[in-house]
């Protein structure tokens, strides 16, 4: 039942009920004085809904492009795990621990950067280049130094700048937004607009009942301050607040790859399947 309440929260907040509650007061008032009109609605399609339903959209498309980005760095990080595990006949256990172990605390520093504030994106930033200086150093230090084909110590090069391109890309959707002035733009009206409609819903009360005379203005403004919730939760894919953010499990990465060392049978499946 909590699981369920819980994203109504997210959406219908504090900010939804105070504009909800500004909008009724503004048509008791318009009431009482008899102020009413016939806004357009248009008005409301152009300053609020549009530049919303926009911003969720590119927010929308940067969540996806970071789960890309991270599936690219976890595919290319398991490929050097097997090369390490795999592609070496001495068989040496301590060599694919030392790699899982230098890509958990990839993975780790990656999600401390995008879960910090953009303050510290410098301090974090140096922590995970350092990471990926200790897979490069792994790479020529213990497969290379192993006997490892120059062929293939290439192509374990080459998965490693994969995963360098794919966490630039992580990071810039970390740094870089949705334009503010848009923020501020949608924020500003979708607060302003219901209490202003004041006289519109003044005017539509007389084709309801008494008892329905303030559900226009309740809907109006928890419909457009949802919209705005919604987008705002999308807007930074890290900061696991929303139920829809990307988390970053580095634990369940290296336990997952500790699984696939220790159990031979994996290895006989895919005997079997070639």
């Amino acid at each position: 039942m909590i699981d369920r309440i819980r994203p109504i929260t997210l959406i219908v907040n504090g900010k939804a009920l105070i504009v909800a509650a500004l909008a009724v007061l503004s048509t008791y008032a318009c009431l009482q004085l008899d102020i009413k009109g016939d806004f357009p609605l248009t008005l409301i399609a152009t300053a609020v809904v549009f530049p919303i339903v926009f911003s969720i959209n590119s927010a929308y498309k940067r969540r996806e492009s970071v789960l890309d980005d991270y599936s690219q760095i976890k595919a290319h990080g398991r490929a050097i795990y097997f090369a390490s595990r795999d592609w070496l006949a001495d068989g040496d256990p301590a060599r694919p621990d030392r790699c899982r172990r230098l890509l958990g605390n990839l993975l780790r520093a990656t999600r401390d950067l995008c879960s910090a504030p953009r303050s510290e994106t410098t301090e974090h930033e140096t922590i995970v280049y350092c990471c990926f200086s200790d897979l490069s150093r792994f790479i020529r230090e213990d497969l290379r130094a192993a006997g490892l084909a120059s062929g293939e110590v290439s192509r374990c090069n080459q998965y490693l700048s994969k995963m360098l391109v794919a966490f630039e890309q992580t990071k810039h959707i970390y740094q870089y937004r949705t334009p503010r002035t848009l923020r501020a733009f949608s924020d500003f009206f979708v607060t302003v607009l219901p209490p202003l409609y004041g006289p519109y819903f003044a005017y539509l009360a007389a084709e309801f009942s008494p008892s329905l005379t303030y559900l226009m203005p309740v809907l109006f403004a928890l419909v457009l301050s949802a919209l705005d919730n919604i987008q705002e939760h999308l807007e930074n894919p890290f900061d696991q607040i929303g139920q829809d953010d990307v988390m970053i499990n580095a634990e369940k990465f290296m336990d997952r790859l500790a699984a696939d060392s220790l159990d031979p049978s994996m290895t006989e499946l895919g005997a079997q399947a070639g």
